[in-house]
């Protein structure tokens, strides 16, 4: 029996954040991982989904004839050299923000299955490696770290056809010629487009509207220039059989939109329906750990689970999926769990991207959640054909939307569709925690030609016409 203060099980963003935040508090610590070190982000999320994207957009550009003068072409795609590219890129991150930090602050890594055993007042760990051998680990708390996995629906026949999830389609070494893509989310479009503009014919089959989670107009916005770039999207599409037609080899969706069945045909399938957490094997019901309808790791506001001795972080907690809340949770419960800080996360200003081209980016409440919070609503949508920046870069499409409380002034959330949204949510997520009105905004210094340049014009718009502002005019 090897005994530590903490075991974190995982070594994704929140299990570094904890590993790290622990040893910085002098604590000695032990990270089991069952695969790649590293987690989803570098290994099979953000890095590599986001760096295929880059290199998506720059063939793209490449055959944009939106500027005069600039010749215009694109080959087709090395899909063998550009994923090599790729994973150098994540080998790369992976060994310098993850594998070679672990020698650095001196924690333990044990590669193997981690199982809960001993009782709820003294929880173990029986972690089982490659070749079948057992080491017993105890300490004196645990955190969960294990994140979530592509989670598939259940359709008649899905099972039998083979498909693509995010995470082996970021593996692909051939091109599908055609892609029927299942999903509306951040993840679907962001595949969707990608493959698309690596040379793809794509459909897009939503349940509801895109980008459901956001402002309806980001979804119109998106749905145009999918429309624009030969992407075939039909939403409020349930899909209710899938098959492989024999003689084709083509997988057929049979989906029903407006009571009427259809069939789509492509030769790869693409489920992205979202992720779930991973908890499976990991015998939390013998420590006394409460789990939900989903398989998360039910946790209180502070982190901690039903058991005293073991806290859980980021994605495997079903809190919001992102690695920055992960890698928050990650020292939030190092801090609540050896020191007794009480700290709280806080997730009403909490920015989130979907990194599509023109990307959506948003901040706090959408108009409808600031209404059903009983907020009386004063909201304004700037198209960009009033943004300097984006006329320059003869790319209008989109916009910025402010949601205001119309007694106060105060802004309450924010969304932009645009090119690098994400450092308007960023900059849209600071003026939300700061409490500031949509007159402070209007009146705040701005560099000209600059995207984030939107939010302030976007607030000027509640008092003036800025269609008869002067370019630079403040």
């Amino acid at each position: 029996m090897t005994r530590y203060d903490l075991a974190v099980i995982g070594s994704g963003g929140g299990a570094f954040a904890a590993a790290i935040h622990a040893i910085g508090l002098g604590k000695q610590v032990v990270m089991v991982e069952q695969g790649t070190v590293g987690g989803t982000c570098v290994n099979t999320g953000c890095v590599p989904s986001k760096a295929l994207l880059a290199a998506a957009d720059a063939r793209h550009v490449a055959a944009d004839p939106r500027f005069p003068g600039i010749g215009t072409s694109s080959d087709p795609v090395d899909l063998p050299a550009l994923m090599a590219g790729k994973r150098d890129l994540v080998e790369s991150m992976r060994s310098e923000k993850y594998v070679d930090l672990v020698t650095e602050y001196g924690w333990d890594l044990l590669a193997g299955t981690a199982t809960f055993t001993g009782t709820p007042e003294q929880p173990s760990l029986e972690v089982t490696d490659a070749d079948g051998r057992v080491q017993q680990v105890e300490a004196e708390l645990y955190v969960v770290a294990t994140g979530s996995a592509p989670w598939a629906p259940p359709v008649d026949g899905l099972d039998q056809v083979g498909y693509l999830t995010s995470t082996s389609a970021m593996e692909l070494e051939e091109l599908p010629s055609s892609l029927l893509v299942l999903g509306g989310g951040y993840v679907a479009l962001e595949q969707a487009q990608l493959f698309a503009r690596l040379g793809s014919t794509v459909t897009v089959l939503a349940r509801s509207r895109l980008a459901s989670a956001e402002e309806p107009e980001a979804g119109e916005v998106i749905e145009a220039v999918f429309a624009d770039e030969g992407i075939t999207v039909v939403t409020g599409a349930s899909m209710s059989a899938v098959r492989r037609d024999e003689s084709t080899g083509e997988v057929v969706a049979t989906v029903v939109v407006d009571g009427a069945r259809r069939d789509y045909r492509a030769t790869h399938l693409l489920v992205a329906t979202g992720r779930r957490p991973v908890t499976d094997g990991l015998g939390l019901d013998s420590v006394g750990v409460k789990v939900g309808d989903r398989g998360e790791v039910v946790v209180d506001d502070r982190l901690g689970t039903s058991n005293p001795r073991i806290w859980a972080v980021g994605d495997v907690t079903g809190h919001p999926q992102f690695v920055y809340v992960a890698g928050a949770h990650g020292s939030v419960a190092v801090d609540n769990a050896f020191t007794g800080a009480d700290r709280v996360l806080d997730y009403t200003h909490l920015p989130r991207v979907t990194f599509t081209s023109p990307s959506i980016a948003a901040v706090g409440m959408t108009d409808e959640q600031a209404s059903r919070a009983g907020i009386r609503c004063d909201c304004r949508v700037l198209p960009l054909q009033y943004v300097p920046r984006a006329l320059v870069n003869r790319d209008t499409r989109g916009f910025v939307k402010i949601v205001a409380d119309a007694d106060t002034g105060l802004i309450v959330g924010a969304t932009a569709v645009a090119q690098a949204a994400g450092e308007l949510a960023a900059a849209a997520g600071y003026i939300l925690n700061a409490g500031m009105t949509v007159e402070q905004v209007a009146n705040l210094w701005c560099p000209y030609l600059t995207m984030t340049e939107g939010i302030k014009i976007a607030a000027q718009s509640f008092t003036t016409d800025v269609s008869k502002l002067s370019c630079c005019a403040s």
